[in-house]
């Protein structure tokens, strides 16, 4: 397959629909399209050309994260600088790529374990290669160890888009001594405000702990260590908006946000500690792979009816240990927060 021209190449801007023409010095080979070389924001060509990945101009990502409670937007720059990606088999060489950071994100152990690292200058991020209409995907991650405050470790699965959806684990990091807040999501067709957090009962920076989410027509739930913590329903018919129709691709990153994340931002980041780690192993999914060529996932009715993920919900028994576990752990639930709803909150917290 032939180069393609870099001389007044057509081009139009990844998720926005108007064209625009620029005139490039340089062109980079990198995953399914041809990238551009330059300082710009991403760039894809019009004519899609897929192609291998090869030696490659490693971009260095920038992000601006301003993210609340309720909100997070990111922005991604890409400049250059050489290197060469080594290809392996090992899981997150197969599963992902690291979309931000430069070398603060390593793939090490033959691929099998994941790095990300935070510093005063940037943080780091990784994403899946493929997106995903329904699924139970899981991670084992050890995450920022000590005085971590400041700090935001994230795991989570998005799609694009204004109206996007988006079922978020995010860790926030505390003081030394100090519990980690772990902090739960749910946007549907771009809207959030859907808050839970929870105080971890154990240590999360001494070992790896698992941490699930199933995603499927009837629920969302999220889990940790297998044990339940909470459980969005499917409740459409009453009206909620329900994370069914857009596919979504896995993300994660650790970033800075000493602005919020700490005691609303009353505790900074203590940056002396820096570079903040952590750690992921042991990905596994079993998920419904979207294709964009036919607009279709890869699962059928009779996946519907025969995969177990893909038709269950809680129990009596396990619904028990979660709300047994939500009334020693949870420390906020939008639910119950009339100061910041005086209407009242969404309708869903009335059924779930």
């Amino acid at each position: 397959m032939g180069v393609p021209s870099t001389e007044n190449l057509k081009l139009r801007k990844h998720s926005v629909s108007e064209n625009y023409d620029k005139t490039f010095s340089g062109l980079i080979q990198i995953s399914e399209y041809w990238i551009l070389h330059s300082h710009d924001p991403l760039w894809v060509p019009e004519d899609g050309i897929r192609v291998k990945i090869c030696s490659w101009v490693e971009p260095k990502v920038d992000i601006i994260i301003s993210q609340t409670i309720t909100a997070a937007r990111r922005n991604v720059e890409i400049a250059t600088s050489a290197k060469t990606i080594v290809i392996g088999n090992g899981t997150f060489h197969r599963h992902f790529i690291v979309s931000w950071g430069e070398s603060r994100a390593r793939i090490l152990e033959d691929g099998e374990l994941l790095e990300l690292s935070l510093d005063k200058l940037s943080g780091s991020g990784f994403e899946s290669k493929k997106e995903f209409l329904f699924g139970k995907i899981e991670m084992q991650i050890k995450l920022v160890p000590g005085d971590s405050a400041g700090t935001v470790t994230t795991y989570y699965l998005s799609s694009e888009g204004d109206h996007h959806d988006e079922i978020d684990f995010e860790f926030l990091g505390n003081s030394s001594g100090n519990p980690y807040t772990l902090h739960t999501n749910v946007f549907s067709q771009g809207k959030g405000e859907r808050e839970q957090q929870f105080f971890l009962w154990f240590d999360p920076t001494e070992d790896f702990h698992t941490y699930t989410i199933l995603w499927n027509p009837r629920c969302i739930i999220f889990y940790v260590d297998g044990i339940p913590i909470r459980e969005f329903k499917n409740l459409e018919r009453r009206r909620v908006p329900f994370p069914q129709d857009q596919p979504m691709r896995i993300y994660s990153s650790l970033w800075d946000a000493e602005e919020w994340a700490t005691q609303h931002g009353l505790v900074k980041t203590n940056w002396t500690l820096a570079p903040f780690t952590a750690r992921y192993r042991n990905f596994s999914a079993e998920a419904c792979v979207w294709s964009y060529r036919t607009k279709s996932s890869a699962c059928n009715s009779n996946d519907f009816k025969s995969r177990r993920w893909l038709k269950t919900g809680l129990d009596s028994k396990s619904r028990a240990e979660m709300k047994r576990l939500q009334k020693k752990h949870m420390v906020y639930d939008y639910c119950k927060d009339k100061w910041r709803f005086p209407k009242g909150p969404g309708r869903e917290c009335k059924f779930q």
